[in-house]
């Protein structure tokens, strides 16, 4: 792809009709793209507007702040992917193959910041004499590095290719062992300090996260389009235990750099969610069963640990059982409840199961909310739920009490963050072993067919079950955490779908959103839709709107899920005529599957 895009350009200087979509020299289209990329920089440093009552003061000069960073931001990397286009030999690694998309996106996130910014001000403060001359510089730069971007040598003849990595990337220079542990080092920071920067944006704030957003999507998808994730996937694979504690360090990192215990609060809900959602994976990504009620086995744990951790609301408040015991003993009710549910509706399949799981779980909700005494025995406290449910105490480490680290201060949330950080590891290293067994790989096959495999010796049922009792105990297990870090558990959490998350609907849009059959996958699909209700205050009545539109959208662009396992997204893309995907570690016989080997 570099040759012919370098070729583009005809002996005259004068662009060929094909070069690009705007008839430019592409001298002429590099020179504007880095004018304007310089531009958008330099913009940053000066006022965008004459009063501090738009989110993140872009009033200063020399200062930059809020939307002003992001523009930078952007600015900085459509820079650097121009710069590719000039031949430095430094920068070759950004963008290998000298491809049009990667600078193409990278100036559109310049120009959707800019001009989103302009228009929020004009919208926020009443008219376009509210914008200093910042936003203007903001604004055309922008624009003249986005033309600029056009101009370049036309990837292909359609949208899709000015979005998408080249079909082949060349081999990259191999680095020594630590450098290439350097670099997963470096990402792993980077990635800390975006997460960081966006759950730390003021919830009132909400221009300034939309900005973040346009940013990373951008961003991200001009990282991709140059095939560095590729290429950081193989790094992965050939590093993977070092890969996998350096993000876990970066995770643990987290509530000393971000030392805010809202911020650390919702870390520990992202973390539960993930948790359940990574047990849910198990049932619908690797065995592909639907299952509408799996939020319940979340309630039946955090019941059961509430139950018998000493709460003055407890039926049993006179036991209090160490936390280790109480964990267990949610673990194995939601396990016992699993066992019990699965066992006669696992011989089920597809609609009727998903209906089945349905009805547990509003008859779960419905039967914790009745159980108060009047309705029925008194065990649940009913609608009231149990409340108080006191801190966790592990070897004399009281989680409801700050603690002093140096010069920083951990506060409750922050305890409990890296306590269930602790839990989403384990959680992670049991879907990883289940996942690579001899039971992963007949959950697998009964996800493909069942039929096919049970004719092969596999006992559906038994696989199935055992699928489900496991998924059931790993949310059971989160359960018992979320049930001690809010004080209290009660029913409203517990349903098909509401707006107080988790719900059923909820966890299910996180494996879906993020990638079924991943790890990865559903961690990012419940950060994101923990993050974004919260970041954006008005989506928060529209919650389940926000929800179904960006499962539709998902599954029209991209039906595999943010994070793609390969066998899925080779199952997605079978019509394709050759599909590219890397298999990590694998020789490069492998790579590149046509039609009909899919």
């Amino acid at each position: 792809m570099a040759t012919t895009e370098n070729t583009a350009e005809n002996t005259t200087g004068v662009a060929s009709p094909t070069a690009g979509l705007i008839a430019l020299p592409q001298t002429v289209a590099r020179v504007l793209i880095a004018v304007g990329a310089i531009g958008t920089i330099a913009s940053a440093f000066m006022s965008w507007t004459y009063t501090a009552d738009f989110p993140g003061d872009l009033t200063y000069y020399g200062s930059p702040a809020g939307l002003q960073v992001l523009d930078l931001v952007a600015g900085a990397l459509a820079l650097l992917f121009a710069l590719t286009h000039y031949g430095i030999r430094g920068l070759r690694w950004l963008n290998p193959t000298a491809a049009t998309a990667p600078v193409v996106l990278a100036t559109a996130s310049a120009f959707a910041i800019s001009w989103f910014s302009a228009i929020a001000i004009a919208v926020d403060l009443k008219g376009i004499v509210a914008l200093d001359p910042g936003a203007y510089v903001a604004a055309v730069a922008s624009l003249i590095a986005l033309l600029g971007a056009l101009a370049l040598p036309k990837p292909g003849d359609t949208f899709k290719d000015y979005v998408t990595k080249p079909e082949h990337l060349p081999t990259a220079a191999q680095l020594p062992a630590w450098g290439e542990r350097l670099v997963i080092t470096g990402a792993t920071a980077v990635a800390l300090i975006v997460f960081t920067y966006g759950i730390g944006v003021d919830p009132d704030a909400s221009e300034t996260f939309i900005g973040y957003l346009l940013l990373v999507v951008l961003g991200v998808w001009a990282l991709q389009s140059a095939g560095l994730f590729d290429r950081f996937a193989e790094l992965n694979a050939r590093h993977k235990g070092f890969a996998t504690s350096m993000a876990f360090l970066a995770a643990a990192i987290f509530p000393f750099v971000e030392n805010d215990e809202h911020n650390a609060n919702l870390g520990v809900n992202i973390l539960v969610v993930a948790t359940v959602a990574l047990g849910l994976n198990i049932v619908v990504g690797l065995t592909g069963l639907l299952d509408l009620g799996y939020v319940a086995f979340l309630g039946v744990g955090a019941y059961a640990a509430a139950l018998v951790s000493g709460s003055e609301f407890s039926r049993f408040s006179g036991v209090q059982f160490p936390f280790w015991a109480a964990m267990l003993t949610g673990m194995a009710a939601s396990l016992v409840f699993g066992v019990l549910i699965g066992a006669p509706t696992l011989r089920l399949r597809g609609d009727y199961l998903a209906i089945v799981t349905l009805g547990f779980g509003e008859i779960f909700r419905i039967t914790v909310n009745n159980l108060d005494g009047s309705s029925g025995p008194n065990l649940t406290n009913g609608p009231n739920g149990i409340s108080m449910i006191p801190d966790l105490n592990i070897f004399g480490f009281n989680f409801g009490n700050a603690h002093e680290i140096g010069s920083l201060t951990l506060g409750r949330f922050a305890n409990y963050f890296l306590l269930m950080l602790i839990i989403t590891g384990i959680v992670v290293i049991v879907f990883n072993r289940a996942a690579d067994s001899r039971i992963g790989r007949s959950w697998i096959a009964i996800r493909e067919d069942e039929t096919a495999a049970t004719a092969m010796g596999i006992n559906g049922f038994r696989v199935k079950l055992i699928a489900f009792a496991l998924g059931a105990s790993l949310a059971g297990l989160a359960g018992t955490v979320s049930a001690h870090v809010g004080y209290s558990v009660n029913p409203a959490p517990y349903q098909f779908a509401g707006s107080v998350p988790p719900n059923s609907a909820f966890l299910l849009a996180a494996v879906v959103l993020g990638g079924m059959g991943t790890v990865n996958g559903p961690i990012l699909g419940a950060t994101l839709l923990y993050l974004l209700p919260e970041k954006l205050g008005f989506l928060k009545e529209y919650q389940l709107f926000a929800f179904g539109l960006a499962l539709v959208i998902l599954m029209r662009f991209r039906p595999e899920g943010i994070i793609a396992n390969r066998r899925r997204q080779l199952e997605f893309h079978e019509a394709d005529e050759t599909i590219d995907i890397p298999e990590q570690g694998l020789p490069d016989s492998t790579v590149g599957v046509t039609k009909a080997g899919a």
